[in-house]
């Protein structure tokens, strides 16, 4: 039997992936090589990757020791020092740099504008990579002591994971719908605002459609509640600018706002279907804000953003499952007017890893970066001329002959990703290079940075590829 694995071979096949095995008539039998056989492939690679990759961690790992944060960091004047990366103690060689379109110097000079402005409202959508504020809450932080500002940004009212960022309690008869939820039914007025999804307290009827007698409709009262959290930075624990943002109201409902236990605003929302921000103002943040809610019938509630008054402002939208192919079927009208009030200032998007194990050949890798590139388009439309930022996927890792190996297409989609950032005025951060590149995911999975899943970064690896990113756009903002 092993003396058979001598005339075994590997062979690429159309999808990229390769089989080991024997070959008789045209027809191949699967069977392992001799160097799978005995690992002696394995073991030679594997030291030359460990000690790559353990020299990129290490490097990072030093000044993200250095700048953790602790209580004495409070700082209470109306300015703080801004917080600079200490570039002395790491190699920055070892730093993957962001990639830039043609004109490097013209995008650059518009981002630093962008983020030094009086306000700078940044949108990070991307899948389950960012998901509980991952990823969005590092680099918040690091921008706000930068630049300053406050808050944790976006989040909706009923909570599907753990946010790490604001402590969101709803009332249970609260629903969320999110037009990337492959589980649920899509409403046909497609209006699920610029964060992509809403909540309501009560089902979803059209009064006219649905032929509703609004009389024989009951009053129902639904409540939310948010406090700072104490798990995350202390600059986020800090906001006075709050926005409730709905729309798609049919019937009256009315909203009172209570500040540790004091009413500090109430008011009806306008049933005009249109998007609306019902905002609250306050001059510091309380422990306990509550908003009771009564109506007939629950407009759509796109969720609570929490900011300071000035300074940056990064909202995290995270789309488990999503690919981010979703935002031009989206309905126009609703969209543009959050956006023309939300006025973000720089988008980061991070999607590519859900479509990774379903693309088969090169030339559905293409049709995807061609599809994704319509829906960014779209969106940036919507902009006042905001900058936008790419991170790329991560490595992946999968099963080929017993032995765990980047998924074979991931490479060429990075590629393609690249440069449908560089043809459509896009800067691209290269997750999968920062990382060590190829067959680098199996080291992190083995230093408890990544998830056994080996898709997904642990809350330490997702510091590192965080800092990794920030050190790099620090690093071209001030010319490093």
């Amino acid at each position: 039997m092993f003396g058979a694995t001598y005339f075994s071979t590997s062979n690429t096949l159309p999808n990229g992936k390769t089989e080991e095995g024997i070959t008789l008539l045209g027809r191949t039998i699967k069977y392992p090589t001799t160097a799978s056989f005995l690992g002696t492939e394995k073991s030679e690679t594997s030291k030359i990757k460990v000690k790559a990759v353990d020299s990129i961690v290490q490097n990072i790992e030093v000044i993200i020791d250095e700048e953790d944060e602790n209580v004495q960091d409070i700082v209470e004047q109306k300015k703080a020092v801004p917080k600079i990366p200490n570039l002395s103690k790491i190699d920055t060689s070892k730093i993957e740099r962001i990639q830039y379109p043609k004109n490097k110097e013209a995008f650059l000079t518009q981002l630093k504008s962008q983020l030094t402005a009086d306000q700078c409202r940044i949108i990070h959508y991307g899948d389950s990579q960012i998901e509980g504020d991952r990823m969005s809450g590092y680099i918040r932080n690091k921008l706000q002591n930068l630049y300053s500002g406050n808050g944790p940004g976006f989040t909706p009212i009923a909570q599907v994971y753990d946010n790490i960022s604001a402590v969101v309690i709803a009332s249970e008869n609260w629903t969320r719908h999110a037009v990337f939820d492959r589980t649920t039914k899509k409403f046909d007025h497609k209006m699920y605002g610029a964060y992509t999804t809403f909540s309501r307290f009560t089902p979803y009827l059209d009064i006219v459609a649905d032929s509703i007698n609004t009389d024989t409709l009951q009053l129902v009262k639904a409540k939310i509640t948010v406090k700072p959290s104490k798990m995350t930075y202390l600059r986020m624990r800090k906001y006075t600018n709050i926005g409730f943002h709905y729309g798609n109201a049919q019937l009256p409902t009315a909203v009172k706002v209570f500040a540790d236990g004091t009413l500090i605003k109430a008011g009806d929302l306008i049933t005009d279907g249109n998007y609306h921000d019902f905002k609250i103002p306050l001059t510091v943040t309380p422990d306990e804000l509550i908003f009771e809610i009564e109506g007939k019938m629950s407009p759509d509630f796109y969720g609570l953003t929490l900011d300071g008054d000035e300074g940056i402002q990064l909202d995290n939208v995270a789309m488990r499952g999503s690919a981010g192919t979703i935002f031009a079927g989206l309905n126009s009208k609703n969209f543009s007017q959050m956006y023309t009030a939300l006025d973000p200032k720089v988008i980061i998007f991070q999607y590519g890893g859900n479509s990774v194990p379903y693309v088969k050949d090169s030339l559905e890798v293409e049709n995807y970066v061609g599809y994704l590139k319509n829906h960014i388009n779209w969106l940036r439309r919507k902009t006042d001329n905001a900058s936008v930022l790419y991170i790329g996927p991560a490595d992946m890792t999968t099963t080929e002959n017993g032995q765990l190996k980047t998924y074979p297409l991931l490479p060429y989609l990075i590629d393609r990703l690249q440069l449908m950032c560089k043809e459509n005025d896009i800067a691209y951060w290269n997750t999968f290079n920062a990382m060590g590149g190829e067959n680098s995911m199996q080291y992190w999975v083995d230093q408890k940075l990544a998830a056994s899943d080996y898709t997904h970064f642990s809350l330490s690896g997702t510091r590192i590829i965080s800092e990794l990113f920030f050190l790099s756009l620090y690093m071209d903002l001030t010319n490093k």
